[in-house]
């Protein structure tokens, strides 16, 4: 993999992060959404061959695909249960 692939790779999957945080309702800058970016690149790729589906939506860079939709949904679901265990009660 090249420099410009991987560059490519970290906006791409900051990108998804940054749009998985918001659908779960999160917070956090570049650095946040990036981490979540690449956690849903490795959740939700699982996720969807537990449950036998296809990725309709990938990138391919420098010869690797990327799966845009699942890497959304990861992030969201990672977003989800992150916020499930560190939800205070409010008074």
């Amino acid at each position: 993999m090249t420099l410009t692939a991987l560059l490519i790779y970290i906006v791409i999957a900051a990108i998804c992060g940054a749009i998985g945080n918001a659908i779960g309702g999160g917070r956090g800058g570049f650095i946040v959404s990036f981490i979540l970016g690449f956690i849903g690149t490795l959740i939700g790729p699982w996720i969807a061959k537990q449950l036998h589906l296809a990725e309709p939506f990938f990138i391919n860079i420098g010869g690797h695909s990327f799966g845009i939709l699942w890497a959304i949904i990861g992030a969201a679901v990672f977003v989800i249960i992150i916020n499930l265990f560190t939800r205070r009660r409010r008074r």
